[in-house]
């Protein structure tokens, strides 16, 4: 998926991702939010301590939810496929840029 994407594309998959999650009155994913959105991504088959495994994983901030870049971060985390194409995209811009 990243590969179709490309860098920008995917950023732009991931902010779409998040806004499908999200608590539209709190702007930040609630585990009750997560708990009533995840079906939209295909992930209704999550049992209640996997929920909360997974804010609990991406919650860096310790508030109980999470904010934009905590999501983003959490699913380049849990998929290294993401990983791997974010080094090389970061290689290519550096590698473009004037010495």
């Amino acid at each position: 998926m990243a590969d179709k994407l490309g860098g920008e594309g995917l950023i732009r998959e991931l902010c779409n991702g998040f806004q499908l999650l999200m608590d539209k009155d709190k702007g930040i994913i609630t585990l009750e939010s997560l708990r009533r959105n995840s079906a939209l991504l295909g992930l209704q088959s999550l049992r209640e301590d996997e929920l909360v495994s997974i804010m609990r994983e991406g919650d860096m901030d310790g508030d109980g939810a999470l904010n934009q870049m905590e999501f983003c971060v959490l699913m380049f985390r849990l998929s290294p496929e993401l990983m791997e194409s974010s080094w090389i995209w970061l290689e290519e811009l550096l590698n473009k840029r004037p010495h």
